[in-house]
């Protein structure tokens, strides 16, 4: 029985021990795992924050994405109405420069005429003075005749004269007196007829016939653009013979009239027989 009580007293420490063990051992794990649990409970809450910060930052950049997108389309309305506006000025900018080179064209136009009629206005003057200095001539015989038909007069007692009205004064002479005071009369009237015509060229020196020249062809539509309007009397119908070089082209119709240009049609046959800078001439009605 004593030996019974040796055997079991071990036997019961070893179990107490191992029981021992095995409660510490439980009681480790049970602090670890419960810090563990805390640990990833805390975690948890983090990540939860995490989540619900990154769902109102989601929000918020939901929302600016909306206000970017309204944005983006308001400027793209605005690019559109930008470009609609940038066209509109490069067609009114092209515009302009074609009036602007229709313009210096048709100066160009009115310094030849100008030219042009300042050469006849001095042609007319040149010789309107050649007639007066032939007039001076004529009346200068004139004053000598009379001289001579005097002379004669005072000489020539019982010789039967003749009467003939020189200045407005009846003068005695002989009949060949009379000859030559007769074509002497007849010279001063064709001179005074001459003068009184030069002058009233002079007055009006413009040109009868309008003339001016092709400034821009269109092939597409049949016409072309002249140098002639209104302001030179240009009507609608009336037409124009086109001429290079002194050869003959074709013909224009005016169909549109504005100041200083027209719109004249012609042929399709004649889109690349006319070109630029071609003469065109009033055709006689």
């Amino acid at each position: 029985m004593y030996r019974k009580g040796k055997i079991i007293l071990p036997v019961l420490i070893f179990l107490i021990v191992i029981s021992l063990a095995f409660a510490a051992a439980s009681f480790y794990l049970y602090q670890k795992e419960h810090a563990q649990n805390i640990q990833l409970q805390e975690q948890v809450t983090e990540l939860n924050n995490r989540q619900r910060v990154t769902e109102e930052k989601l929000g918020e950049s939901k929302k600016l994405a909306s206000e970017l997108e309204l944005k983006l389309q308001e400027s793209e309305a605005k690019v559109d109405s930008l470009n609609k506006e940038m066209a509109q000025a490069k067609s009114e900018l092209a515009d302009t420069s074609n009036k602007l080179e229709r313009f210096g064209a048709d100066l160009e136009q009115q310094k030849s005429l100008r030219e042009d009629l300042e050469n006849r206005l001095k042609t007319a003057q040149e010789e309107g003075r050649q007639a007066k200095e032939q007039i001076q001539i004529i009346q200068k015989q004139k004053a000598e005749l009379e001289d001579k038909i005097k002379n004669m007069e005072s000489g020539s007692a019982g010789v039967e004269l003749g009467k003939v009205v020189v200045a407005g004064e009846p003068v005695v002479i002989d009949n060949t007196a009379r000859g030559k005071a007769k074509a002497v009369n007849e010279k001063i009237s064709a001179a005074a007829a001459k003068a009184e015509k030069t002058d009233k060229k002079t007055q009006v020196a413009s040109p009868a016939i309008l003339e001016g020249k092709v400034m821009i062809v269109n092939k597409e539509f049949n016409f072309a653009v002249i140098n002639l309007g209104s302001k030179d009397k240009v009507e609608l119908g009336q037409e124009f013979r086109v001429t290079r070089d002194g050869k003959y082209i074709g013909d224009l119709k005016v169909e549109k009239v504005h100041e200083s240009m027209s719109a004249a049609g012609f042929a399709a046959e004649l889109k690349d027989s006319i070109k630029e800078n071609d003469k065109v001439t009033q055709k006689a009605k």
